[in-house]
């Protein structure tokens, strides 16, 4: 292996090797590096660009002041953030800003000769000292915006985010309690009423069956949005986007425009439930079918929405728009997204190149061309998020200790709205996937992209946020899918064999202080799952941070006799089977 190319290489989070499953170490090869190291826009072709290239992150790396994000435990702030001067700042007098979420602003004066060196760099025209930086102790657990100021000039500004040490627990659990409960394939449920998808409808009515027994606890498969473009690619583990749900889960009956429409068409109620139960009868699920008669109906209730509510400013009108703003460029980047794949009626790469780029000038015509078609999208996430939340809020109503627990996919799907609207985040010419093992000797590939360590690093982990935010919301549990992605990802170039892969290491500590602070603010217990190769520090490191294992009964197995309850870790979801 290239020395430089694999420096380079670590860089960006790209391991060396690793050791399989039968204990041989497995190096990576140099054509897996450079192709990996391209799909995050860094060229290593040939010796020469490896080493312009390391001199480039060199000095970019050295002439950052303050990191974009710094990640703290209370227990950490006295020792400090690192941030980096250069040397002829050093004597000058310099002050601290930090300004809270609560708008409460501190500055300090101080002296940067007294503070602890950390390492120090010397290069061309760039001699720079980085420093530890203490921090009042009494930050409140949050996002604070940290700014270096010498006189009227600001030199540096980033985020420090103060983080609880453990995640949340729910009292039935940190008492040490103990709670079950049931877990429903949504999408495979059927009623006397829904459209041969199970719906948030038949979701509260299992909660009001299961909690009137004594659950504390509702699981369901991930309810992100998928395509509606191309209903046919049903899984909820390749999703559109992590930041919205699948309106396809929508209650029809249950939304007020419904009424309206019903009260202006009197056999409307009849003709809808006949064909739901044509396509309930079916021995399978008829994802296609029954998105196109769902869609009918979206396009009718949104126009109804839109006649008596928008046009009128109504208090619903207004609930509608304070979703928007709530949600913002995220939702309305989505809803566009949905909108223009399905007047292209092809994946976005696929679509003229000025309607590629979320911030093109085809993007905003059609914008400015088709505000209905890009409002219905909107409409569809504002109804699914009031009826996930009247769930959970029904589960409180039952006494239930958790309520809902959903699921968080790995990633997003390469054809979807997140990829789209997050292009440079994620490194869309490789896949996610697994190493060689006992029972995929070839490896796997799951075709979704992963984000990139260091781009989300710079991006303030604020995409990472968002998604705990979201499926937090309207949760009282989260399980994140193959959690050993907050430490390591197996990535796959594209047009490679899974097995010609990598692993692409992640801040863990970062991850996991994140995760932690959301989950407090949330008030949502959080489940790792930990199957497969996940190594017993991983595991020793998700425990004292109380993030759940995920253990099976069929494979808790000492021989042919299974496990007693008290031979499993104190902080663990048992479940029959996976997903």
């Amino acid at each position: 292996m290239n020395g430089q190319l694999e420096r380079l290489a670590q860089l960006y989070g790209i391991e060396p090797g690793y050791h399989d499953v039968w204990g041989k170490w497995q190096a990576t090869p140099d054509d897996t590096l450079r192709a990996l190291l391209a799909t995050l826009g860094v060229d290593a072709h040939d010796p020469q660009s490896v080493d312009e290239t390391l001199a480039d992150d060199e000095r970019e790396r050295w002439s950052r002041v303050v990191p974009a994000i710094t990640v703290l435990r209370t227990r950490e702030l006295a020792a400090g953030m690192r941030i980096q001067l250069q040397h002829a700042t050093l004597a000058r007098t310099l002050a601290w800003r930090i300004a809270s979420e609560s708008g409460e602003v501190r500055e300090e004066a101080f002296g940067a000769v007294r503070l602890s060196v950390l390492e120090e760099y010397e290069g061309a025209h760039l001699q720079v000292c980085a420093l530890a930086l203490p921090l009042p102790v009494d930050l409140s657990e949050g996002y604070h915006r940290v700014t270096l100021i010498e006189g009227d000039t600001i030199l540096g500004s980033g985020l420090v985010a103060v983080v609880p040490e453990r995640c949340y627990l729910p009292p039935a659990l940190a008492n040490g309690g103990r709670i079950w409960g049931t877990a429903v394939q949504l999408y495979a449920v059927r009623s006397a009423r829904n459209c041969g998808i199970g719906n948030f409808g038949d979701l509260r009515a299992c909660a009001e069956v299961w909690g009137a027994r004594g659950a504390g606890i509702v699981g369901t498969n991930p309810l992100h949005a998928l395509s509606m473009r191309n209903p046919g690619n049903a899984s909820p583990y390749s999703p559109s986007s992590r930041l919205f749900f699948n309106p396809l889960y929508i209650d029809v009956e249950a939304v007020p425009d419904f009424a309206d429409l019903v009260q202006a068409d009197r056999g409307l109620a009849a003709r809808w439930r006949k064909d739901c139960e044509l396509l309930r009868n079916s021995a399978q699920v008829e994802y296609v079918g029954v998105a196109q008669r769902l869609r009918a109906m979206f396009d009718a209730l949104y126009e109804n929405f839109r006649a008596r509510h928008l046009a009128s400013v109504t208090p619903r009108a207004r609930a509608f728009a304070q979703f928007r703003e709530s949600r913002g460029g995220q939702l309305r980047r989505h809803a566009l997204h949905e909108a223009l794949a399905e007047f292209h009626g092809k994946p976005w790469r696929d679509w003229p190149e000025d309607f590629r780029d979320p911030g093109g000038d085809g993007v905003r015509r059609f914008a400015e061309d088709h505000p209905e078609k890009v409002g219905l999208h909107e409409y569809l996430q504002w109804i699914a998020d009031l009826q996930l939340g009247a769930v959970q809020a029904r589960t409180r109503e039952l006494g239930m200790a958790v309520g809902l627990y959903v699921d968080l996919a790995i990633s997003v799907a390469p054809d979807g709205s997140e990829a789209w609207a997050n292009q440079r985040l994620y490194a869309l010419g490789a896949h996610v996937g697994a190493p060689p093992d006992e029972f995929n000797r070839t490896g796997q590939d799951w075709g979704l992209p992963p984000l990139s360590p260091r781009r989300l690093r710079e991006a303030a982990y604020a995409p990472l946020i968002a998604t705990l935010r979201a499926n937090m919301a309207r949760a009282g549990a989260l399980r994140i899918d193959h959690v050993m992605g907050l430490s390591r990802l197996w990535w796959v170039p594209a047009g490679m064999a899974p097995g010609k892969g990598a692993y692409v290491r992640y801040p863990l500590d970062d991850l996991l202080g994140i995760v932690a602070l959301e989950s407090h603010r949330n008030r949502c217990l959080v489940i790792g799952e930990d199957l497969g190769t996940v190594s017993d520090a991983l595991r020793k490191r998700l425990a004292e941070a109380e993030v759940l294992s995920y253990r099976l009964l069929l494979f808790e197995r000492d021989g042919p006799r299974f496990k007693a309850p008290a031979e499993y870790p104190p902080r663990a979801l048992v479940a029959w089977s996976t997903h």
